[in-house]
């Protein structure tokens, strides 16, 4: 990356890297004040930590191959990226998986995440959201 800010997309690109590494408390600087991070089965979250927290015990780990991002913006300044790829990782047993397709939908608002929704075809791996009350 070259130096100035970020672009909404790279700004996207780098939260899910800092993610994926465990970088938590540098991945929620990119976050606006209290964010909306929804995960499948309705898992609603307001911080990285309380995500990370519930999330746990899933997977032993989990990564994405970013494929494509799409860009949008709308009237009030709010911008929208759509980020596509495939999840790739090892279920709690130790079996690996790959080629699990997600989507994940962004709000940005002033150049920080506001809103993140999370998609994906993880249970149909056997890997499955925990149910919800």
């Amino acid at each position: 990356m070259g130096a100035g800010p970020l672009t909404p997309a790279e700004t996207v690109d780098r939260y899910l890297q800092l993610c994926e590494d465990r970088e938590l408390d540098e991945a929620g600087t990119l976050l606006a004040p209290r964010p909306r991070i929804v995960f499948p089965g309705g898992a609603c979250y307001g911080s990285l930590s309380e995500m990370a927290a519930d999330q746990r015990g899933r997977y032993r780990w989990v990564r994405k191959h970013r494929d494509r991002y799409f860009t949008g913006s709308a009237p009030d300044g709010l911008v929208t990226i759509t980020s596509l790829g495939t999840l790739y990782g090892e279920d709690l047993g130790g079996r690996p998986f790959e080629g699990v397709r997600y989507v994940d939908f962004f709000v940005l608002r002033d150049g920080l995440i506001a809103e993140q929704h999370v998609y994906n075809d993880l249970s149909d791996t056997g890997i499955s959201a925990p149910v919800r009350g």
